[in-house]
C-alpha cells in the first residue's frame, strides 16, 4: 500500500512538471506572437506588455529547476522517467531563451525608423508565422509524447533558415543602395535573426522530446540552411 502511494505521488509530481513546462511554453509562444505584432503595428503598449511578461517565464524556469532538483534527489528516477526529468530542464532552458528573444524583438518595435523597406518588413510576419507553428507543434509533441511530430518540427527548420537568408541578403542590398535605410534595416536584421534563433530553440526542444520518447537521439544530422551562421550573430541575446 505504501509503495502504491509512493508511485502515485511520483506520477503526480511528473504530471505537475509537464504541466509547468506546457504553461511556460504557452507564455513563450504568446510572447513571440505579441512581439511580432508589436513590430508590425509599431505598438509600444503591446511591446511593453510583452517585455513585462518575460518575468513570468523566468518564474516558471526557476520553479521547474527546483522541481527537477527535488525529483532527482528524492525519487532516483530511471529509464523514461529519468529522461523526462532531465529533458524537462533542457526544454525549460530553451523556452527561457525563446522568451529572451521575444523580449528583444519587442524592444525594437519602437526603434524602427521611417526609412524601412516594406518588402523585407513583410517577411517578418511570414517568419513569425512559421516559427510560431514550430513552437505550437513542439509543445503538442511534448503533451502527446509524439516523437514523429517532433521530427516534423525539426525538419521544418531549414525552411525558416532559407527565409532568413533571403531577408538577410535583401536587407544588405537595401543598405548598400540607400544609406538612409541603414538604421531601420539593421533593426530588421536583428529581429529576423532573433526569429531564426527561436526556430533553433524549437528544434532543440524537438530533439529532446524525441530522446525522451524513443530513448535515442535522432539519427540524421540536423538539417541547416542558415548561410550566415559563420558570421557574427546580430541577434544574440545580451
Amino acid at each position: 500500500m505504501a509503495d502504491n502511494h509512493i508511485v502515485s505521488a511520483f506520477d503526480q509530481e511528473l504530471n505537475a512538471l509537464k504541466t509547468k513546462i506546457l504553461r511556460m511554453g504557452g507564455i513563450a509562444e504568446a510572447n513571440v506572437a505579441s512581439a511580432i505584432q508589436a513590430i508590425v503595428r509599431r505598438d509600444r503598449a503591446l511591446a511593453e506588455r510583452t517585455i513585462s511578461s518575460d518575468q513570468r517565464i523566468d518564474v516558471f524556469d526557476s520553479e521547474i529547476s527546483d522541481l527537477v532538483t527535488r525529483l532527482l534527489a528524492l525519487r532516483q528516477p530511471m529509464a523514461v522517467d529519468l529522461r523526462f526529468i532531465v529533458g524537462a530542464m533542457k526544454i525549460a532552458t530553451d523556452l527561457e531563451r525563446i522568451g529572451d528573444y521575444a523580449k528583444n524583438i519587442a524592444k525594437r518595435s519602437t526603434a524602427l525608423g521611417v526609412a524601412v523597406p516594406q518588402q523585407p518588413m513583410h517577411a517578418i510576419p511570414r517568419m513569425g508565422e512559421l516559427v510560431l507553428g514550430m513552437i505550437k507543434d513542439v509543445l503538442d509533441a511534448l503533451s502527446s509524447e509524439d516523437a514523429d511530430k517532433a521530427v516534423a518540427v525539426r525538419d521544418r527548420d531549414p525552411v525558416l533558415d532559407e527565409l532568413y537568408n533571403s531577408v538577410f541578403r535583401e536587407l544588405l542590398t537595401y543598405m548598400m543602395e540607400d544609406p538612409r535605410t541603414i538604421t531601420g534595416c539593421t533593426h530588421l536584421l536583428f529581429i529576423a535573426k532573433n526569429i531564426e534563433r527561436i526556430g533553433d530553440h524549437a528544434t532543440n526542444m524537438a530533439e529532446t522530446i524525441y530522446y525522451i520518447v524513443r530513448g535515442q537521439r535522432m539519427v540524421s544530422e540536423r538539417p541547416k540552411a542558415d548561410v550566415t551562421a559563420e558570421m557574427s550573430d546580430p541577434g544574440k541575446v545580451a
